[in-house]
């Protein structure tokens, strides 16, 4: 069958059903992923063939609550499915896929979908979840309630779609009929319930006990602080038998190959480059694996969306909506997912301002550089019964989530418009994680940071040997070859911008390549270090070197400087993308650094005077 002539599906549903999941299970590397002509919404697209020959098209809409469009991502569901999208076929059929664990709120997209017009097949997806808690779908009742045929999916499993795969390579569904227009569609979905879905009381009643200590606007903040403070201090305490077996295994590889090679530039290139450069980045990853298996442990545990409820009242006072909330806390893993969240955000207003924040909550790429400073300078004793790294540690994204809220709040001042928006969220019920799910949630973690070693990191490291290695030294010249390099006399340039804030020429040269990855800097850091030493040593780690090299007050403008400093490149691209223009790029940078710079700059000349003192 040709492509033309294949059979077009598209995956419609609330967000966080597991659709896109749904969608990669089907069509596997099989993909096209790419932006709808004038708009930044992502647009993807697949293609799989069925045991018969069948050829199917796939295409994930983004995730709607309703047809009544109120975002960006929602505006483009309901003009693709009315086939009023330009350059946009309408499809052929539409499979909706839903929550079995919440039909309640589900349902009613479905019945809005089915006003439509066009074959619809229900895809109730994550039905072993509802299985463990006990929900009884009878699928027959709900088929004939809705008229539609009803498969059940495991989109996580290697063969959980294997019953959407049969039913799509059947007869074309017939055209359902239509609900009235002025039916009720509460009632509709209640009448569905009632018939064909039993809940045990049970769930609800330990979901109520559990909200009201959760929710509660004094003992549930206090809770929440609770939570992310210990997780700092696991982040630091449990990680560290990890990390220093790291800088062993490192340090060892350096001495190895050092002496197994001859002198000469080739040794430099790998003892100095690569292996200081990325033992210095790779170090860092067990702290990376555990703050993120408290976040996927959180997540799947549906405590999360009640912390967004927990901080709505703040949030919505600083000028932010508690739907920002998400796409904030995607920041903490990297910006650009979190940027690319506020999609979800109706009002362009906070959605604006919710990208332009973004950049200031703790990325896990600023985590290595937090660790290697806190590890330098902060000393690993107690108080009281914390650790005193991890309460350093807690500080710094303390400080990144208030800076934020206080640049929102200026920028609600600024604008004339000082309206708030309500928050509608979905609170699913409680669960216990998946350890499966868990464990595939941190390898792809690991293979991320990883792959970005293998690749962004180790270019950049390469290149910055290059700079730190050319031109050679002139004949006679006494001291490290670093120091007549291109990289050194850019770093020399750069010094007396810097030299308020306590920046030398070795951190400024860090600084360029950390805006292609922040990682990078201290990666960059180990490999200036290395060619700077003029002993023969190859194994000296980086955290000493610097403790004996730099005050306490460099190191403490260096960690403010990276509370707020400019994103990555990659980052300002994506908020060119998201935020309408160059201008908005120009805002964030400006805003940015300018903060970084007075951030540092305080701190740096206040440290000097306490310590002089």
């Amino acid at each position: 069958m040709s492509e033309s002539a294949a059979l077009r599906v598209a995956l419609v549903g609330n967000p966080n059903c597991g659709k896109t999941a749904l969608f990669n299970r089907l069509t596997g590397s099989r993909q096209k992923v790419a932006n709808y002509a004038g708009v930044t919404v992502e647009r993807k697209e697949g293609r799989f063939a069925a045991p018969s020959g069948r050829h199917i098209q796939v295409l994930d809409l983004p995730g709607a609550y309703s047809l009544a469009a109120t975002s960006p991502d929602e505006a483009v569901t309901r003009d693709v499915c009315l086939g009023q999208f330009e350059g946009e076929a309408r499809p052929d059929l539409l499979v909706c896929v839903v929550d079995a664990t919440n039909l309640r709120l589900h349902l009613r997209f479905v019945l809005e979908l089915q006003r439509l017009g066009l074959p619809m097949v229900l895809t109730l997806n994550m039905c072993d979840a509802a299985e463990r808690r006990g929900i009884r779908i009878d699928v027959a009742k709900l088929q004939a309630g809705l008229g539609i045929p009803v498969v059940q999916t495991v989109a996580v499993r290697r063969n959980g779609a294997e019953s959407l795969v049969q039913q799509l390579d059947s007869q074309m569904p017939l055209l359902p009929a239509p609900l009235p227009e002025g039916a009720d569609l509460h009632a509709e979905v209640s009448r569905l319930l009632l018939s064909a879905v039993s809940v045990p009381e049970r769930t609800a009643r330990v979901d109520d006990a559990i909200d009201r200590v959760v929710l509660h606007p004094v003992f549930g903040l206090a809770l929440l602080a609770v939570l992310m403070f210990m997780i700092f201090q696991a982040v630091f305490s449990w990680a560290a038998p990890l990390m220093d077996g790291i800088d062993v295994g490192a340090a060892w590889l350096g001495t190895a190959v050092g002496d197994a090679m001859p002198e000469g530039l080739l040794k430099s290139l790998i003892v100095d480059g690569i292996i200081a450069g990325l033992g210095g980045v790779i170090i860092f990853l067990p702290q990376i694996i555990i703050l993120f298996l408290f976040i996927l442990l959180l997540e799947e545990s549906g405590y999360l969306p009640r912390a967004a409820f927990l901080l709505d009242r703040l949030m919505v006072g600083a000028g932010l909506t508690g739907r920002s909330f998400i796409p904030l806390l995607s920041s903490f893993a990297c910006a650009i997912p979190g940027i690319m969240a506020a999609r979800t955000i109706q009002d362009p207003r906070d959605r604006l301002a919710t990208i332009l924040v973004a950049p200031l909550m703790t990325c896990s790429a600023r985590l290595p550089v937090y660790a290697l400073l806190i590890a330098a300078f902060i000393p690993q004793q107690s108080v009281g019964v914390f650790n005193l790294q991890g309460l350093v540690l807690f500080a710094l994204y303390a400080a990144g989530i208030l800076s934020a809220l206080l640049v929102a709040y200026v920028m609600k001042w600024t604008r004339r418009d000082h309206s708030e928006h309500s928050l509608l969220l979905e609170l699913p019920s409680y669960r216990l994680p998946n350890p499966a799910d868990i464990a595939i949630g941190l390898w792809e973690r690991a293979s991320i940071f990883l792959k970005r070693v293998g690749t962004i990191i180790l270019a950049l490291t390469i290149m910055l040997w290059f700079l730190s290695t050319f031109p050679a030294p002139p004949a006679g010249a006494t001291g490290a070859a670093i120091d007549y390099s291109l990289a050194g006399q850019i770093g020399k340039w750069m010094q007396p911008l810097f030299d308020p804030i306590g920046f030398n020429w070795q951190i400024c040269i860090a600084l360029i390549p950390g805006l292609a990855a922040r990682e990078v800097a201290v990666g960059a850091l180990a490999t200036v270090y290395a060619l700077s030493s003029t002993e023969d040593d190859p194994s000296g780690s980086l955290i000493p070197i610097i403790a004996d090299q730099w005050t306490l007050a460099t190191a403490l403008s260096l960690l403010a400087w990276y509370v707020y400093a400019p994103q990555c490149l990659a980052t300002l691209a994506t908020i060119r993308r998201e935020g309408g223009g160059w201008r908005t790029v120009a805002i964030a940078a400006g805003y940015l650094f300018g903060l970084a710079y007075l951030a540092s700059l305080i701190t740096y000349q206040v440290t000097l005077a306490l310590t002089a003192g």
